[in-house]
């Protein structure tokens, strides 16, 4: 068996050798499924695994667009459209300094077994950029924004491929994005989730991936007998996830402690509670500013600059 999944793992490198991201989530799920594979005779010859690691497309761009100053920037766009075996291609759009080919279809390939894992009919995919909003203005994410749709709208449809928000991607860009396909394609239709309620959208979205990683947590104490009543929760993040995990948490009758963003951690000890998570979702939502001034409104919090905070006795 070792050999059988060795021989298999040597190709995929000898193919993408350059691709480290995505040669890890490979190993990691050939050295699952492979077993099972070899011992049902339904799949022999078939090569499934092999194929689920190619992609059936994989789309590259160029992005050009207008700063506020007059220049003209250029970007890498992508969309690995990775399976549809199932249904149209899914997955998230990610815009962050480092997207490349190798991480994007680390994600996609994944995206295709959590996709399958809901029954519902959505192949895998994921998409992006290595443009970094942090920064940019309003008008200069918009401009990027459209200046991305007007080549990935090629590719994507409502029966084709629905990517969605991601690192990066908010309802803003998503609401950026959506009008420049309209715009080009002269329809209505529901090819990006992750709309506004007034255009398309739907109710819980933006709450549903903060929640239901809660609600997973939840299950897994009950099969203890336990929740999260009284606990001390850490949370590494502060984006729409991070947020309604929180929310939820202290619904819950937990105490969240930390939030974070790329410059670092706060930590308060008194626990952030839902006045300080509404001043958090202003202040990274609307004024798109950086965790470490949470600690201008509540200075009996700290701030630790680039670092994460080790978990040790928290959940």
């Amino acid at each position: 068996m070792e050999k059988i999944i060795a021989e298999f793992l040597d190709l995929v490198k000898e193919r993408n050798a350059h691709e480290p991201e995505f040669l890890q989530a490979v190993e990691e799920v050939a050295e699952t499924v492979i077993p099972y594979i070899v011992q049902h005779d339904i799949y022999y010859g078939k090569n499934v695994l092999l194929r689920m690691v190619e992609p059936e497309r994989l789309i590259s761009f160029r992005v050009c667009w207008v700063d506020d100053s007059g220049e003209i920037q250029v970007n890498r766009g992508y969309r690995i459209q990775m399976n549809s075996a199932i249904g149209p291609y899914k997955g998230g759009l990610r815009f962050h300094p480092t997207v490349n080919a190798s991480i994007l279809k680390f994600l996609a390939f994944e995206q295709v077994f959590k996709n399958s894992l809901t029954t519902l009919p959505m192949g895998g995919g994921k998409g992006g950029s290595d443009f970094d909003p942090k920064g940019k203005s309003d008008n200069e994410i918009m401009r990027f924004c459209h200046a991305f749709m007007s080549e990935l709208f090629r590719h994507i449809g409502p029966n084709t491929d629905i990517p969605a928000g991601d690192i990066g991607v908010g309802q803003r860009e998503i609401g950026f994005l959506f009008g420049m396909y309209r715009k080009l394609r002269n329809e209505f239709t529901g090819v990006l989730t992750g709309k506004g309620l007034t255009w398309g959208g739907s109710l819980i979205r933006p709450e549903a991936t903060g929640y239901g990683t809660v609600y997973f947590a939840e299950s897994m104490l009950k099969t203890k007998n336990d929740s999260f009543e009284g606990k001390t929760v850490v949370i590494s993040g502060s984006g729409n996830v991070a947020q309604y995990a929180a929310e939820k948490a202290i619904q819950l009758g937990a105490k969240v402690v930390t939030l974070s963003d790329s410059s670092g951690y706060i930590y308060d000890e008194e626990g952030i509670d839902a006045e300080k998570l509404k001043f958090v979702m202003q202040l990274k939502n609307e004024k798109r500013g950086r965790i470490s001034e949470y600690l201008e409104e509540y200075p009996n919090a700290k701030f630790e600059k680039g670092k994460t905070l080790g978990m040790r006795n928290v959940i």
